[in-house]
């Protein structure tokens, strides 16, 4: 699938904002399922809202009419530099951070990533995320990468946050797909897990501010389950702070046709 493909059956749309810059301050207009928590991770605080207006050549957008359905944001950076590699540990935070970075530094670019993709509460189970990751997949084929990498959070994990990703990511189900919904649409498209990105998102706080995101006491020192998150907070009750480690998994994409047909 390349980008600005119509859909009859159902009259969804989806583009590249490049194709559609008008879409992009309506972005935010989905009604999603992000925890209450995430918000305040600082980086996606700090970078995250530029992103479309930066490299709309690698975000998409769905359409149902007039109405924004999904997002998808994808970027560019450079993974060739010294100390870098494409697929880092620190995940989400660090190529979203090196994206901004080598953007405003000119560096030439050498490697794609997803960042996200969002679908509206009301148009889930129709099959879009999979439309929404060849979108993505093809808008980096469009700028030349043969690779689209992905740090995939994997979206029924929080049903087992003291399980080990690594330990999770192995988890199949009969016919040899993961037993977890996201990556199992990752690997259907013709994605290959390579890697754990075990530091991809942090959010730290106060125990008063964990407590206003989570509704939780959080009165005990060491982990605890918060609704939504895919490994227990670490609480600090003395010294009055938590701190949240979110690991992902590294996902590598072909952006050729015959990877777009396997979505």
């Amino acid at each position: 699938m390349t980008a600005h493909e119509t859909f009859p059956a159902d009259g969804l749309e989806i583009s590249t904002l490049a194709e559609r810059p008008e879409l992009t301050g309506r972005l935010y207009e989905i009604a999603d399922d992000w925890p209450a928590f995430i918000p305040y991770e600082p980086v996606a605080g700090a970078l995250l809202s530029r992103v479309a207006e930066e490299f709309p050549q690698y975000c998409v957008v769905a359409t149902d009419g007039d109405r924004v359905v999904a997002r998808g944001f994808g970027v560019p950076f450079d993974a060739a530099s010294d100390g870098r590699e494409e697929m880092p540990d620190q995940g989400w935070d660090r190529v979203l951070v090196w994206a901004m970075r080598d953007r405003r530094g000119g560096a030439a670019v050498t490697a794609a990533s997803a960042l996200e993709i969002t679908v509206d509460r009301e148009y889930l189970g129709r099959g879009l995320s999979h439309r929404m990751l060849a979108a993505l997949r093809g808008a980096a084929g469009a700028q030349g990468h043969r690779d689209f990498l992905a740090p995939v959070r994997p979206n029924a994990k929080h049903l087992r946050p003291h399980l080990p990703m690594a330990e999770y990511v192995r988890l199949v189900r009969e016919d040899g797909l993961p037993q977890d919904p996201w990556l199992r649409v990752h690997v259907r498209a013709g994605g290959v897990i390579e890697r754990i990105a075990p530091a991809s998102m942090t959010v730290s706080g106060s125990l008063d501010q964990w407590r206003r995101w989570t509704g939780l006491p959080l009165d005990r020192d060491g982990a605890v389950e918060v609704p939504g998150a895919l490994v227990p907070l670490r609480c600090d009750a003395a010294h009055g702070y938590a701190v949240y480690v979110e690991p992902n998994v590294w996902v590598r994409h072909g952006t050729g046709p015959a990877a777009a047909e396997g979505a």
